[in-house]
């Protein structure tokens, strides 16, 4: 396994950014940060397993880095995976292992978004106790989608230009059909367990930095501390949607209409917030991002 460093590719030449997956949610929001910071940004929607056309598009646009936010997640939800095996390994397998290789073998520095959802709770690490660190091996394979991308990962840590971002219930600043916050919210009924959340408004910007530094290895990509479902939409009520109400069920009862496992877990991202430091960014606790980000819902109008 690589050792966490940095890989200042193409030494102090000028940034070329170029976003995989460009049409997706994550990469709309980086492509918007890198606008607003003067960066020069490309994004491409080519399949990451065709290894001529990836090979082909690196030529073509030259980037200094690449962020991948390619990937198969299922639609709606991971449960597709199940009955989608051979396609999830092409491209979450095969297509992401031949992005970062390409990558590599042109010297230009990878950055994947990956995901925390390979860990679930056990004695060690019950709800309110240790997080999750970047080095503790995976635990949960309840899904086809955690299996792969914990197998992945591993396979990942190898190459020297590569950087993990392990995200974890991703939410943004609208009500994006892809944003946590939304899916919940239409839930006839959620179950209450604390998670580790990633605030994109928070943590993107900080993707940026690591990637511009060169820095690799695998991060815990979320906001410090968990948060229950229940505190989520409590938040999203008193700021948001003051009408709304929900009802709970019991993770056994969840079980019996969902395909697959879910992963629940806390992420210790100490490594995250310290490194940040560097960078004089303070990484708020998932409680404060929570408040300020539908704080700026209800600013913006968004119900």
């Amino acid at each position: 396994m690589a050792a966490n460093g940095t890989n200042g590719t193409k030494g102090a030449s000028e940034k070329v950014f170029l976003i995989w997956g460009g049409e997706g949610w994550v990469a709309g929001h980086l492509k918007e940060l890198l606008q607003e910071q003067k960066e020069k940004v490309y994004t491409t929607t080519i399949r990451m397993e065709n290894r001529e056309s990836v090979m082909a598009e690196l030529e073509r646009v030259k980037p200094t880095h690449v962020l991948n936010c390619a990937g198969c997640t299922g639609r709606p939800n991971v449960d597709w995976c199940e009955d989608n095996k051979e396609q999830v390994i092409r491209s979450n397998v095969i297509g992401t292992l031949n992005l970062t290789d390409c990558c590599f073998l042109k010297n230009i520095h990878c950055t994947v978004f990956a995901t925390g959802c390979v860990y679930a709770y056990d004695k060690k690490h019950p709800p309110g106790g240790e997080g999750y660190l970047e080095a503790d091996p995976a635990n949960f394979g309840g899904s086809y989608y955690s299996a792969t991308k914990s197998k992945v990962e591993e396979l990942m840590t190898v190459y020297s230009n590569c950087l993990i971002l392990r995200l974890r219930m991703p939410v943004s600043d609208d009500l994006h059909p892809r944003s946590f916050v939304t899916k919940i919210s239409k839930y006839d009924r959620v179950v209450n367990i604390p998670n580790s959340n990633t605030i994109l408004h928070d943590l993107l910007p900080c993707a940026i930095l690591l990637a511009s530094a060169g820095d690799t290895g695998i991060y815990n990509f979320t906001n410090p501390g968990a948060i229950s479902h229940n505190e989520v939409l409590t938040l999203f009520k008193k700021h948001v949607r003051p009408d709304f109400e929900w009802k709970n069920f019991s993770e056994e009862e969840q079980s019996k209409i969902l395909k697959a496992g879910r992963s629940n877990c806390e992420l210790n991202s100490d490594k995250l917030a310290k490194r940040m430091k560097d960078f004089g960014v303070e990484v708020k606790d998932v409680h404060t991002a929570y408040d300020e980000c539908f704080q700026r819902m209800k600013v913006n109008g968004i119900k």
